[in-house]
């Protein structure tokens, strides 16, 4: 069954988001894995794309709405916003996702949920100690860059509005979870598993 996790992050260098989705990670240490001559080892396989903003320059064009806003300057702020989207193993051997619809499936759950932020969407096939299952990363500067429609799930009058910034409830996160289930049972896939109760 599919998975969705958060993470909220307070590292100011957003080239590292880059760095982990592109190169080989120790699973153990987390640390970047170079080879002979200390280059970065690049993964096997990955597609990657940005929503509002180029994916290769996505820490630069973060950097660059923060410092519009007078954002994220300080050490103890959430910079950004990790969603992992990892789909049931079986889902490629028994429903025929690939790779490829993957990540336009997390490209289309990132721009609906996440409008008028900068998204960096990554999808790899080998998952987590090599189990092989196939999972979409969505990282996002937690600064909303352009003023947006309100949404129903919208919790905030500001959560429409441009230099203000992402945030997470159980209300919210539960949307985000039916959201997938949606997106699973309309794509034939296995459904979603949270510790959450919907």
């Amino acid at each position: 069954m599919a998975i969705l996790k958060h993470i909220a992050s307070k590292n100011a260098d957003y080239s590292k988001a880059l760095e982990y989705l592109m190169f080989e990670h120790d699973e153990r240490t987390g640390k970047t894995i170079r080879d002979e001559n200390g280059k970065l080892i690049m993964r096997n396989r990955f597609i990657i794309d940005g929503i509002n903003c180029d994916a290769y320059s996505f820490d630069k064009a973060c950097e660059r709405v923060n410092a519009a806003y007078h954002k994220n300057q300080t050490k103890n702020e959430i910079k950004s916003h990790h969603y992992i989207l990892s789909f049931d193993p079986r889902d490629g051997s028994e429903c025929g996702l690939t790779v490829e619809r993957a990540q336009e499936l997390g490209m289309e759950f990132a721009a609906r949920n996440f409008p008028g932020h900068q998204v960096l969407v990554c999808t790899h096939d080998e998952g987590h100690n090599k189990s092989g299952n196939i999972h979409v990363h969505m990282v996002l500067n937690s600064i909303r860059m352009k003023d947006v429609e309100r949404q129903p799930f919208m919790e905030r009058n500001t959560d429409c509005r441009a230099g203000y910034k992402h945030h997470v409830t159980k209300k919210y996160f539960k949307y985000l979870l039916k959201d997938v289930m949606d997106l699973c049972q309309r794509e034939g896939l296995h459904q979603i598993f949270s510790p959450l109760q919907l």
